[in-house]
């Protein structure tokens, strides 16, 4: 390419040093400029031409963001310009440059100190005297147009600025390197001005820049009257403002006028620094309160709408400073264990802190109740230095909760959104969004939709509520969301959000969390001092097995209440003693009464027609007895224990596979399922139950009813079945898993493909259990069922 712009010449070729002029700097032959070079490079490439003739190739980089190294990362054509001054002080060169010709790039030569460059020099296209002279005319009178539009030149300026030269390429080059040195015009118009070599084309370019600058120096022009014109009409309003308060006065009427009220508010808005669409709303609803009496009912509504407007934080922010190593530190001083979500947390803020943009996804927490979803937020805000504000989401069922109530309606209000804002008193909170889930819909219409303009980066810059009726920016907004449940969330509010899992706690983290948490905030909650009372790890590891069964803490946290509440009547009853009071394994019936629950599994013995299985619901993992039984009756099946209708469906899928492997599974030959009744119950009969995991646990507990077979009572399962006794993965193991550590129970069988979920599971945990991996029923009967009953012979058989 370069061999097509210059016809090599030995006697035009030079070996300079170079200097990489700034971003959006253009210095053109004949043009003169100051410079002081910053980068190390260039300020040596100066040096350098000082002890020479002071020669230099003035290059633009094509981005300002590299390192520019590469010959690639320039610009083929530069100016070969003479330093005629300099001026060294305090380290730095300041020096005046005069461009003389162009050159194009040969080759790059890399010293250990600065750049150097082999150029030569380029020949411009010969042209005809004749054809250009009509050219030249029109670009000069152009230009005095575009002077004397340009009102920040002085007429004696003008003068001496235009160029009186009848060479059209210096014409065209001192003009436009008038327009790099005094316009903000955009230096990427301007550089193909000095890669043209063709003068004629060069001044063709140059009169449609200068056509344009004089059409946008019109356009400044009107708007500098029009703003010129408001000012007089504003001052003539506020000279009527004046007289009239001087008239009030002399009146002798008591109290806030209305006048001097809309004035306030008028100021008000002024300083509030409002959108231009908001200042105008505000402004005309304060002309309108002006002319209503002050006692009118329409005031007050007025009054307030434009109070609301001036209460937002329209331009009030927080500095946000975010620092990884101390963000790290305050998530792991406010939380022990979730290592997974403080990883995916921190990973986040890193890449908000490197973009400096909120436009990725939104960080939606999904857990059961306790385990410190609301918590990790205010850690977030107080990470990143910003405001925190909370707004629960459960039970809203209208629209309106979310956008506000029109202004036609009576008591309307703005939406929750806008209020937390208000109340957040900043532009950049963190906003969390609670219960994200258990929001509802109804003829009201739809609160989860109209979430999704909210919750979207693209649209969010424009939130308008229906009170306000005006645009708010939310785009600065930290939003962050909370729910127990992930498949209650509608999906496409689903897909704006980054789901980041907490599973519940084990019982050593529970153990760590009261020590380290929980126990000192009990202790100065109720007056207590740190040294008053020591609980035992015994007393509480007691606490979590025998008086909470939950995947979070929040139980756990109201039994320590309660203990540390009847230590500090203690105390105030027989008087505080030198030696701490402490909480036994043994002591801990003497506050808190009889263990709630045992631990241990969750039969006592192995019984016929009963099988443990796990279930994932929105509080966590639990386990759950299945029992079957047959009896007389017409070939029925029947299931009670509010099923949902996927798990009925599994019951008779499993029923179905009893019946097609009934010989095999040693059901004995004269059970007549058509004349025998299968009923299937799963306690907590108030609680509904759904999912197809317990597919496996149904066909266990009816195929030891029909076998007599006991199911082994230190085995949990879970799994889906299918017609022919495949076992299919499931979700949630993590959380059933913790479900069963926390009834003691030995062993699980889960399915094979499951068996990379193993690796969630914290260690510990995971170590305590005997995990059996199948894919088939029959494997799952192998470990369940025992041969021979333990029990006397069920009454259930045919």
């Amino acid at each position: 390419m370069r061999g097509n712009l210059v016809k090599q010449q030995a006697d035009d070729i030079y070996i300079l040093p170079l200097l990489v002029l700034p971003p959006g700097k253009f210095i053109f032959p004949h043009g003169s400029s100051i410079l002081v070079p910053d980068k190390h490079q260039s300020v040596n490439a100066v040096k350098y031409a000082l002890t020479r003739d002071g020669s230099i190739l003035l290059l633009n980089q094509v981005a300002a963001d590299k390192p520019q190294t590469k010959p690639e990362d320039f610009y083929e054509i530069g100016v070969i310009a003479r330093i005629t001054e300099h001026v060294e002080k305090s380290g730095s060169i300041r020096l005046i440059v005069q461009g003389i010709t162009r050159a194009v790039v040969l080759e790059f030569f890399e010293t250990d100190y600065f750049l150097q460059a082999k150029v030569q020099i380029v020949p411009e296209n010969p042209y005809k005297l004749r054809t250009v002279v009509s050219l030249m005319k029109d670009v000069t009178v152009s230009f005095e147009k575009y002077l004397e539009a340009r009102k920040k030149i002085r007429p004696t300026d003008s003068i001496s600025v235009i160029p009186r030269t009848e060479d059209p390429s210096t014409l065209a080059d001192i003009i436009a390197d008038f327009l790099a040195k005094y316009t903000n015009y955009q230096s990427e118009r301007l550089k193909p001005i000095l890669e043209t070599l063709d003068p004629k084309e060069r001044l063709e370019k140059l009169l449609k820049i200068l056509n344009e600058e004089i059409e946008l120096l019109k356009v400044d022009s009107q708007i500098e009257n029009k703003v010129r014109e408001q000012m007089h009409k504003h001052q003539k309003e506020f000279y009527l403002f004046e007289k009239m308060k001087a008239i009030q006065k002399e009146l002798g009427r008591g109290g806030q006028d209305p006048v001097t009220e809309c004035e306030e508010l008028r100021k008000k808005v002024k300083e509030a620094k409002m959108s231009e669409e908001a200042e105008e709303k505000a402004l005309h609803e304060i002309d309108r309160l002006e002319q209503l009496p002050p006692m009118s009912a329409e005031s007050g509504v007025i009054r307030t709408y434009v109070d609301y407007l001036i209460s937002l934080p329209w331009s009030t922010r927080t500095e946000c400073k975010i620092d990884i190593n101390e963000a790290e530190r305050m998530l792991n001083e406010d939380h022990y264990g979730l290592e997974k979500p403080k990883e995916r947390i921190l990973e986040y803020l890193a890449v908000l802190k490197l973009t400096e943009k909120l436009k990725g996804p939104i960080l939606c927490f999904i857990g059961p109740p306790g385990v410190g979803k609301t918590s990790l937020g205010k850690s977030i805000a107080r990470a990143t230095n910003r405001n925190f504000v909370r707004m629960s989401l459960g039970g809203v069922r209208d629209e309106a909760e979310i956008r506000g109530h029109r202004r036609t309606y009576i008591g309307s209000i703005p939406g929750r959104i806008i209020q937390g804002i208000i109340d957040s008193k900043s532009k950049n909170p963190l906003f969390l969004l609670d219960e994200v889930d258990k929001m509802g819909r109804d003829f009201r219409g739809d609160p989860a939709s109209a979430l999704l303009e909210v919750l979207d980066p693209e649209q969010n810059n424009t939130f308008r509520d229906h009170y306000l009726d005006v645009a708010f920016d939310l785009s600065e907004v930290m939003f962050i969301t909370t729910g127990n449940v992930l498949q209650a969330i509608p999906p496409a509010l689903r897909d704006r959000m980054e789901v980041i899992e907490l599973p519940g706690y084990t019982e050593y983290e529970k153990r760590k969390i009261a020590e380290l948490f929980l126990i000192p905030k009990q202790l100065e909650a109720n007056g207590l001092k740190k040294e008053s009372a020591v609980f035992s790890e015994d007393a509480i590891q007691s606490i979590i097995q025998e008086y909470t069964r939950e995947a979070g803490v929040r139980n756990l946290e109201r039994e320590l209440s309660s203990i540390s509440r009847k230590i500090a009547k203690k105390i105030v009853k027989e008087g505080e003693s030198e030696e701490p009071i402490k909480v036994t394994k043994e002591s801990i019936r003497e506050y808190l009464g009889s263990p709630k629950f045992s631990h241990g599994n969750a039969e006592e013995h192995d019984e016929i027609g009963v099988a443990t299985g796990l279930s994932y619901t929105e509080v966590g993992g639990d386990i759950i007895s299945i029992e079957a039984t047959t009896m007389a009756g017409e070939g029925e099946l029947k299931l009670t224990g509010r099923l949902g209708e996927v798990m009925q469906e599994s019951a008779q899928t499993a029923l179905s596979y009893i019946r097609s492997k009934a010989g095999e599974l040693d059901v004995p030959s004269d059970f007549n399922f058509d004349k025998r009744d299968i009923h299937i119950h799963v306690p907590a009969g108030a609680q509904p139950k759904e999912g197809p995991s317990a597919g496996i646990t149904i066909a266990t507990a009816v195929i030891s009813a029909l076998t007599a077979k006991p199911v082994s009572r230190d085995v949990a399962m879970t799994g889906e079945i299918t017609l022919r006794g495949r076992v299919l993965p499931i979700g949630g193991l993590k959380e059933k898993v913790l479900a069963a550590h926390r009834a003691g129970i030995k062993n699980i069988i889960i399915p094979k493909e499951n068996e990379k979920d193993l690796a969630d599971i914290p260690e510990e945990v995971r170590n305590s259990f005997e995990f059996y991996q199948v894919e088939s029923m029959d494997k799952v009967l192998e470990i369940a069922l025992k041969d021979s009953p333990e029990l006397k012979e069920s009454p259930n058989a045919s």
